[in-house]
């Protein structure tokens, strides 16, 4: 093999390389990534069936309820202007509280239920998630049109 085609195999290679681990590292981004939907939204079916992503608003008053052993939990989070039921398997939280601004990651089932993976829950007496907060702005908006 003369140099010059050993340049162009080299060449070649480190190209292949490079697509491939480029490849790779848009494949693990795009599976890690997670997008915040509202109970709005949800409703509309803009939120993804199947898949996993977030939503947010208030915990609803009145909505929360423990199943079995006291690990199944049920609510519901709105955002004045939809409810969604949220099953979550875990221990919550302990700034989860009813009326509170809140954060589910999980996934929607067929059967309307938001079935969560990991809750979080707002730090302090002033603090709401970002999406949160514009999700529960747009909803008012929305009601008084």
């Amino acid at each position: 093999m003369k140099p010059r085609h050993k340049k162009m195999a080299v060449i070649a290679l480190s190209v292949g390389a490079l697509a491939v681990s480029v490849a790779l590292v848009l494949n693990a981004f795009q599976s890690n990534l997670v997008f915040f939907f509202s109970p709005s939204q949800v409703v509309a079916k803009e939120a993804p069936i199947g898949k996993s992503f977030r939503v947010g608003g208030l915990v609803e008053e009145g909505s929360l309820k423990r199943d079995g052993d006291g690990t199944i939990m049920k609510f519901a989070i709105t955002d004045t202007a939809e409810v969604i039921r949220v099953v979550y398997t875990g221990i919550l939280p302990d700034l989860f509280k009813e009326g509170k601004g809140v954060v589910a990651q999980g996934r929607m089932a067929d059967d309307g239920v938001f079935y969560a993976d990991e809750v979080l829950a707002k730090h302090d007496e002033n603090y709401m998630p970002p999406e949160a907060a514009a999700a529960l702005e747009q909803a008012a908006k929305a009601r008084e049109i």
